[in-house]
């Protein structure tokens, strides 16, 4: 089993933590993980990605050229991965900020509007928590009480942020495609 994730946004957006909770919560599953993080200089505001790569056996390269899955948060992030994602993968928008729609065929896509489900949880700041419950769901790469535990630990000096996220998590995990 090999899994290969791209999560891409603007800086800011929570796109390397979506790759952080999904490398933190495989490490718990005593799986092999790589999490490569790259953004621009402008940090808040820039683009920001990451690429992750879960494995029952040893990681090769943390470099993804076709990845299984793209969580994409904002357009540009969209733009310049959803061709690079292999037939048969998934695609997850945050239709909050794209209108686009995936023209590919050959992948399975989920739009999902995390921004107001964030703003359900009682955060819209946890829209990235809202898609991180989403590809849990949809992915079916790692048991949810495990992610959903693992918010408790990557929270764990900020507590009084833990019920919101959690809240945000369960709204993405729910979500029916």
């Amino acid at each position: 089993m090999e899994e290969k994730i791209i999560a891409a946004g603007f800086g800011g957006q929570g796109a390397l933590s979506i790759g952080q909770f999904i490398a933190y919560s495989a490490l718990e599953e005593n799986l092999e993980v790589t999490w490569l993080p790259s953004y621009g200089p402008e940090m808040r505001g820039g683009t920001a990605n990451c690429s992750v790569v879960v494995s029952d056996k040893p990681v090769a390269s943390p470099i993804i050229a076709t990845p299984d899955c793209l969580i994409a948060m904002n357009k540009p992030s969209l733009a310049k991965f959803v061709n690079d994602v292999k037939p048969g993968g998934l695609i997850i928008v945050n239709s909050s900020l794209i209108e686009d729609k995936v023209e590919r065929e050959d992948v399975r896509v989920a739009y999902v509007d995390a921004n107001a489900i964030a703003l359900k949880a009682g955060n819209v700041r946890t829209a990235n928590i809202v898609i991180l419950g989403a590809y849990i769901k949809l992915s079916g790469l790692l048991p949810h009480d495990t992610v959903y535990n693992t918010i408790d630990k990557i929270f764990a000096k900020k507590p009084k942020v833990i019920p919101v996220n959690k809240q945000a998590f369960e709204l993405g995990y729910a979500i029916e495609i």
